[in-house]
């Protein structure tokens, strides 16, 4: 195999990027990992996934982000870290390919469609780094073990902490990039933090990069900006709604090729995901293209649930949503589910319970807290030494919903089976 003899490009590449305005390439092994099938398949993966039919701008992908997080990591190594005591130089190329590479097992939409096929986007990162792929065959130029570190990067097993703590802790370069990159494609406003203050403050320091006492306004604006775009933005329950109905697409699709429905065109892409038979290769042919094709000929299936649930996501025709905890009120959901049944709306696909979970701030729960490097060169954990941030740290709530077809009900001739359902849901 020949070896790469010189690493640095003959002359440097850019990408234009709105969030950083540039994106600098300096690595022939850069540059050739981001012109793999694998990378270039991140272009056909929002990064938001079903985000764009609340916001019409959140159209942005994996591949801008993952070259975002690339440039970020870039210019924290070369630019804040080099030549500094705690920082060894032989670590940059590991930390900048795991930067650029650590989204590549993510699927179509993403979380959703991992939880329809029980899918791990981390198992599928690893087995594209380590397989038979374009990736793997541009990592091992660098070194036979080079694949399997930046592989340990992503996993956060690679022995060296610090390297780990760039790409993965409170503080990472992965989240400074979606949080900027996703604030600008859905036009909000709180996503926005003082990135330039952020970077000049951090430095490494044994097993952690750390941030300087006097950035720390900078960091509490940036947990700030994490708590804002969670509610706002990540939570938002109409996104949830355009979920739930992708997540029970995919559901009656399976329900239906494992009872032997005859489709009208055979879900070929599919097959291996209903029936737990997945390659490497099926993994990696699957994008969002293809669910938005079958989607739009399942529009004109034979079955009326399938078509109905492919007909509203693609016109978004989405459903309604009340808040309705169906853990704690059990008697006042499961009555709903006896009358979705009674009037023939079938409550597995049509009467949705569902909760965000809490990925906020939590500095008791973590394994890596954001450490704030005092003056006399001791560590505090930031909420200890910031009122703002334990203010809030660990403080949102877990928000729970129903979603249902409020057309559909509203719609009903039995107008006291009507009211009744109305009721319940609040609508009336």
């Amino acid at each position: 195999m020949v070896q790469y003899k010189d690493q640095k490009l003959h002359e440097e590449k850019v990408f234009k990027d709105p969030v950083h305005s540039y994106v600098h390439v300096r690595d022939q092994v850069i540059w050739d990992l981001i012109s793999t099938r694998e990378f270039q398949r991140l272009r056909r993966i929002r990064q938001l996934g079903t985000t764009f039919l609340v916001f019409h701008g959140a159209e942005h992908t994996r591949f801008n982000h993952s070259l975002g997080v690339y440039e970020l990591m870039r210019r924290v190594v070369d630019d804040r870290f080099q030549g500094r005591d705690e920082w060894d130089d032989n670590e940059r190329l590991v930390v900048l390919c795991a930067a650029l590479l650590h989204d590549l097992g993510h699927g179509p939409f993403s979380h959703a469609f991992e939880n329809v096929f029980q899918l791990d986007h981390e198992q599928y990162t690893r087995a594209i780094l380590l397989g038979d792929t374009e990736v793997n065959a541009v990592l091992r130029k660098v070194s036979e073990d080079f694949p399997l570190k930046v592989s340990q990067v992503i996993e956060k097993t690679y022995p060296n902490r610090l390297v780990v703590s760039l790409i993965s802790s409170q503080i990472d370069v992965d989240r400074m990039d979606y949080l900027q990159r996703d604030a600008f494609y859905t036009g909000v406003t709180y996503g926005h933090f003082d990135l330039e203050r952020i970077l000049r403050v951090l430095r490494p320091y044994k097993e952690h990069a750390v941030i300087k006492l006097s950035g720390m306004h900078a960091v509490e604006d940036y947990i700030m900006s994490r708590y804002q775009m969670y509610l706002q933005v990540y939570f938002h329950p109409v996104s949830r709604s355009a979920e739930a109905i992708l997540n029970h697409i995919l559901q009656r699709a399976k329900h239906l090729y494992m009872s032997n429905y005859d489709f009208d065109i055979e879900p070929r892409p599919f097959v291996p995901f209903f029936t737990n038979n997945i390659t490497l290769e099926d993994y990696i042919c699957l994008d969002e293209s293809i669910l938005f094709t079958y989607f739009q000929l399942w529009m004109n299936e034979r079955d009326e649930v399938l078509r109905d649930l492919c007909t509203r996501f693609v016109n978004r025709r989405l459903f309604k949503y009340s808040n309705l905890n169906s853990e704690d009120d059990v008697e006042r959901y499961g009555k709903l589910q006896q009358l979705f049944a009674q009037v023939g709306i079938d409550p597995m696909y049509y009467l949705v319970a569902d909760s965000t979970s809490d990925d906020f701030y939590r500095p008791a729960s973590t394994k890596n807290p954001i450490m704030i490097l005092m003056p006399d060169g001791t560590l505090q954990e930031l909420s200890t030494v910031s009122p703002i941030v334990d203010a809030v740290a660990g403080k949102m709530k877990v928000d729970r919903k129903i979603y249902y077809p409020l057309d559909v009900i509203e719609a009903l001739e039995d107008e006291a089976l009507r009211d009744e359902i109305l009721t319940l849901l609040h609508r009336k």
